[in-house]
């Protein structure tokens, strides 16, 4: 049953690098969206921690798959009104696009939450000591607040890496996709289907010892 999915090794591990750029490429974008609105929705003005607020609960509350829908057609309906001719979107800018968007709106809460937990003394300490704000953020809080927020992080990219798959309805050739095209050609669906989901729990599995081995080398008090 598996000698097809021998002889499709080469375009899954393709797929299965596609898969892993995705979702690197949608992580680092939404955690670096994040880390600018994070500190705004708890310091920001009243308006602006609404806007930040009200972004994150519309994008919490879309399926992530209707975010690529709206984006991959959105975005061609909008590239060709404003060249005045057609421009489609690509399915790897729409999917980073997408996925981007949707790992900044949680990604921004996770964050959010670890910084409302730093004690205020802390800031207090710091400011007392002549740190002026910005330094005291960056040197004091900011440490503390990604320590805490580290297993959220850590959740996230798990999601981000799953939720890769969803962009393979708007045809990226990343693993499911290449998984489902070999399905048809050599009808052999639950030997293909079996193989993605092997590689699918071997990247999450690594992932997940990545992740506990850097999290106990920061807390190695905890261990």
């Amino acid at each position: 049953m598996f000698e097809a999915v021998y002889q499709y090794r080469d375009q899954l591990l393709h797929g299965l690098g596609m898969t892993l750029a995705v979702a690197i490429a949608s992580f680092v974008i939404g955690f670096l969206i994040a880390a600018v609105l994070a500190p705004l929705a708890v310091y920001g003005g009243p308006f602006l921690r609404r806007a930040i607020m009200g972004y994150v609960a519309l994008i919490r509350g879309l399926p992530e798959l209707l975010v690529i829908f709206l984006i991959f057609y959105g975005g061609t309906v909008f590239m060709t009104k404003i060249a005045g001719r057609y421009i489609e979107v690509n399915a790897l800018t729409a999917g980073i696009a997408s996925l981007s968007i949707v790992a900044a709106a949680y990604l921004t809460e996770i964050l959010r939450g670890a910084l409302l937990s730093v004690a205020q003394g802390q800031w207090e300490g710091a400011l007392s000591l002549g740190f002026r704000r910005p330094r005291a953020f960056l040197m004091i809080i900011l440490p503390q607040m990604m320590l805490r927020a580290l297993p959220g992080l850590g959740n996230q990219w798990l999601v981000v890496l799953k939720e890769s798959a969803l962009v393979s309805v708007v045809g990226l050739e990343e693993l499911m996709r290449k998984s489902v095209v070999g399905a048809g050609a050599t009808h052999q669906p639950l030997a293909f289907y079996l193989a993605a989901a092997a590689l699918y729990v071997m990247i999450t599995g690594v992932s997940t010892l990545l992740l506990k081995a850097y999290e106990a080398r920061l807390t190695p008090h905890m261990r």
